[in-house]
Parts: C-alpha cells; structure tokens; sequence
C-alpha cells in the first residue's frame, strides 16, 4: 500500500518537472516570437507564461517540502507547505489578472503595426503546450489545492492562447484591434473567479477555521450523547493540512466516576469522533463535572473564522 503511495507521489514529481521545463521553453519560443512580430501582447502572454512555469516550479518544491516527515520543529509535519505554495500561486494569479486589465487599458491608445501571422502561429504552439501541462497536472489537482493552483494556472494560460489566436486572426482579417481589449479584459474577469474558491481554501485553512463540513453544534451534540458525559467544553476543530482535522476538547465526567469508567469514556468519544466524522487526531481532556474551570461551549463562539 505504501510502496504504491510512493509511486504515486513519484509520478507526480516527474509530471510536474516535465510541465516546468516545457513551460520554460514555452516562454522562451514566445520572448522571442514576440520581439521578431512585434506584438505587444505575445510579450505579455510569454510574461504569464514565466510565471506559470515559476508556479509549476514552486508547486514542485512545495510538493517535495510536504512530503518530509514530521520533526521535533515540525511535530504536525510539512503538508502545510502545498498550502502555503497554492495561496502564493493564487495571489500571483490575481496579480496577473491586474496587470492584464492595466494592459488592456493602454493597448486602447496603442495601434503599432503587428506580424498578425506569426501571433497566431506562436499563441497556436503556446496553446498546444498548455493543454499538455494541464493534461499532465489535472488528475493531481483533485487532491491538492497547491496543484489545483498550478493546473488552474495552465488552463487560463490556455484560454489566454486561444484569444490571442482569435484577435490575432480578426486583426489580420479586418484590423479589429478591439477584440484584442475586449478578450483581455475577459480573461482577466474569468481569473478572478475561478481563483477566488481555491484561495479562499488556502487562508481557511491556514486561519485554522473550522473545516466548512462540519458543525462544532453537531459534534458537540454527538459527543454529548455519549453516556457518561456531563457536558462538552473548549471545543476545537481545525485543518493541519488538506486532508487531516484535528480536534481537542474537555468532556466533563461526573465526579463519582470511577477512573477506568472515566477512561472508557473518553475511548467511546475518540470512536464516536472517528465513525461519524472521520476525526482521528483527537486530544481529550477529562475533567470533573464540578470544577470551576470548566465551561460549557456556545458555538457562536467560534464562528468568526
């Protein structure tokens, strides 16, 4: 089973190195199409392309991070790295979709002569390429919202392509240097909404905000209903990556209770959590029923997040 999870992590490490280097070259195919054709916005595209390729690359080295184990200085391990790599890639993203819609502005007074042919033949490669990239980072961006970022990256750089083949044909064809704005501004729209999901994800989690699929009034309740237990208090869940919650509470136990009773207890609260929750990283803290410090929990306190 783990020898198949390694290869699996393997595989993906090399597919997101091949998608770095073909991204490299890209940019380079498209600098230098861009300068021989003189077209402004080729430049441009081979700008997002440097940066897809830089967030391929960061999404490479923040996979390889995550995958470390857990040290005295990092006792929840690194998974958080592929979290803190897909918000970076996210806020580049949105940088982009900016610096596409101040472009797009200044194109409107700009009206220089543009090899129309070579546009399309170069954003016609550009495209080519985008499409293997998010072919080969599709299947892993379901599990990880680093990779996500990364994939989503590709697939606007796609779509960047594909408008570019279009006014760059339109512009040939009728000198319709509008669609060129008007394309651009799109893209820069459909960015933003597409990144908006995943990074909120990131800071979520990040935050340590209680996961959105479950209800602290719900476990609350669920623990509650455990026999022995007098009340549930200091209730917390939070994300220590993508994929593990961790949760700690104080269960109050009547007083009386002998200590193996007490301890049965707290085990039926750790089965209860992992059955109906799926929690598995639980610290319970047993206290008297009677004792001054403890206090019920009231779920509005910890909805800010």
């Amino acid at each position: 089973m783990s020898s198949h999870h390694h290869h699996g992590t393997d595989l993906g490490t090399r597919r997101l190195a091949w998608a770095v280097a073909i991204n490299m070259l890209l940019t380079a195919a498209q600098v230098i199409g861009g300068v021989l054709s003189g077209s402004l916005s080729l430049i441009a595209d081979a700008l997002h392309n440097f940066s897809d390729a830089a967030g391929l690359l960061l999404a490479l080295i923040a996979r390889r991070i995550s995958k470390r184990p857990a040290d005295e200085r990092r006792t929840f391990g690194y998974g958080r790295a592929e979290v803190i790599g897909g918000l970076i890639n996210l806020t580049s993203i949105m940088v982009i979709a900016g610096y596409l819609l101040i472009e797009a502005v200044s194109r409107t007074f700009d009206r220089s002569e543009i090899d129309g042919w070579m546009v399309v033949i170069v954003a016609g490669i550009a495209l080519v390429v985008d499409a293997a990239t998010a072919v080969l980072t599709y299947s892993m961006s379901k599990e990880s919202v680093n990779i996500k970022a990364a994939f989503l990256h590709n697939i606007v750089d796609a779509l960047a392509s594909v408008a570019v083949i279009i006014t760059g044909t339109l512009i040939i064809l009728f000198d319709w240097y509008w669609t060129d704005i008007a394309a651009t501004v799109g893209i820069s729209v459909y960015i933003v909404w597409i990144s908006w999901a995943p990074m909120k994800r990131c800071i979520r989690i990040l935050m340590q905000s209680t996961p959105d699929h479950l209800s602290l009034e719900t476990v609350s309740a669920s623990i509650a209903a455990i026999p022995g237990v007098e009340g549930v208090g200091h209730l917390h869940i939070w994300p220590i990556d993508e994929s593990t919650v961790s949760l700690e509470t104080r269960v109050a136990i009547h007083d009386e209770t002998p200590l193996n009773q007490s301890a049965l207890i707290i085990e039926q609260v750790r089965l209860t959590l992992a059955r109906d929750f799926g929690i598995n990283h639980v610290t319970v803290e047993p206290v008297p029923a009677s004792s001054p410090s403890f206090s019920l929990i009231t779920p509005h306190d910890h909805d800010a997040s």
